[in-house]
């Protein structure tokens, strides 16, 4: 009984992180409930090596990444795939670039904004969703994505640039009428 004491404060520990990844990635609380589930039964089968690893935090993000994409994988035909185009995508335009303070008329606090940024992600279509997540979240390359997502480089960067399109537009939107938060225009 002493193992699931210690593997309870364990997964109290990085129940957040996982639940957030998995749902920044797939975007529906019941399949990242499913997936950080099956997160914690193979880090429960794991625990001996994970328990005294400085490096379990970042285990557990690659298993919830590698569940999500299996995921993902298996729905592929829910995707909406855009035909893939051979456009350059190297600009590193920041995330989002939502004028705040003259736009709603007062600061908003760090976590408005990350809310806003997640309820804007999750309206993204999965094929734009999980592209931009990888690189902006997870650091992976173009390539490391393409290679993960098995599409071509050119449609890593066609989704990419078109998330980043739609997400600046969505928060902008958001910004403008306080929906995403819940105030003001619904």
């Amino acid at each position: 009984m002493a193992r699931f004491d210690t593997f309870e404060s364990f997964m109290l520990a990085y129940q957040d992180m996982v639940y957030s990844h998995a749902f920044r990635l797939l975007g529906r609380e019941a399949d990242a409930e499913d997936v950080s589930q099956e997160v914690f039964v193979r880090a429960y089968n794991h625990f001996a090596d994970l328990s005294s690893s400085p490096t379990a935090g970042g285990w557990l993000k690659t298993v919830t990444r590698n569940l999500c994409l299996n995921h993902i994988t298996r729905y592929r035909n829910r995707w909406r795939f855009f035909s893939e185009f051979s456009r350059d995508d190297d600009e590193d335009q920041p995330l989002w670039d939502v004028p705040v303070e003259e736009t709603t008329g007062t600061a908003m606090s760090e976590e408005d904004q990350r809310q806003i940024l997640e309820k804007a992600l999750q309206k993204l279509p999965v094929a734009q969703r999980v592209p931009l997540v990888l690189y902006h979240f997870e650091d992976m390359s173009y390539e490391e994505i393409a290679a993960q997502l098995k599409i071509s480089l050119p449609k890593v960067k066609t989704d990419i640039f078109r998330a980043r399109e739609s997400l600046r537009k969505k928060l902008k939107y958001a910004a403008d009428t306080g929906e995403v938060l819940g105030r003001g225009v619904p």
